[in-house]
């Protein structure tokens, strides 16, 4: 009953009694007058068996793509840590690279420059629009840059801010 796809007639007896021509396909019963309940029950038994599989196909490929996204972003991040070790540069010239901010910058002050360290940067246009004209503040956030082009030389360590007491 529910394998047939193709076109076939209803077949079953009409009120006159001659067979049904009502042409149909797939699960079910053209017919809805000489449906007995039995086969009504069969048909919405199956339709809701359907309904349950498609359901569980949606939720099993909302997983799997879940699941095939997280393993492109982990590749994602490989490739960026691997192509990171590969460009990163320590020193330009004989100076220390650092990213302060996210920005490329060169250190030739006295000592080595670490993470946190706060340090004046030379004016450019932007930092002109945000800051106002003159050095502004900035923080080291990367030991090295891989940033490729000419980097800016930072000017000095910024002066250590006076501690409030309450």
């Amino acid at each position: 009953m529910f394998e047939e796809v193709h076109h076939r007639p209803c077949g079953r007896p009409t009120k006159s009694g001659n067979p049904c021509r009502a042409q149909f396909s797939g699960p079910g019963f053209a017919c809805k007058l000489p449906t007995t309940d039995h086969e009504k029950a069969l048909v919405e038994a199956y339709r809701q068996g359907l309904e349950a599989g498609r359901a569980q196909e949606r939720q099993w490929r909302q997983r799997a793509e879940a699941a095939q996204v997280e393993h492109l972003e982990r590749r994602i991040r490989t490739l960026r840590t691997e192509l990171d070790a590969k460009n990163r540069r320590f020193e330009v010239d004989g100076d220390q690279a650092v990213t302060v901010d996210g920005y490329g910058y060169r250190w030739s002050g006295p000592g080595a420059l670490d993470v946190g360290d706060r340090v004046l940067l030379p004016e450019n246009y932007v930092s002109a629009l945000r800051h106002g004209p003159g050095p502004f503040p900035g923080t080291v956030t990367e030991l090295g840059t891989t940033y490729t082009g000419t980097l800016s030389t930072i000017i000095s360590r910024a002066p250590a801010t006076p501690r409030q007491t309450s």
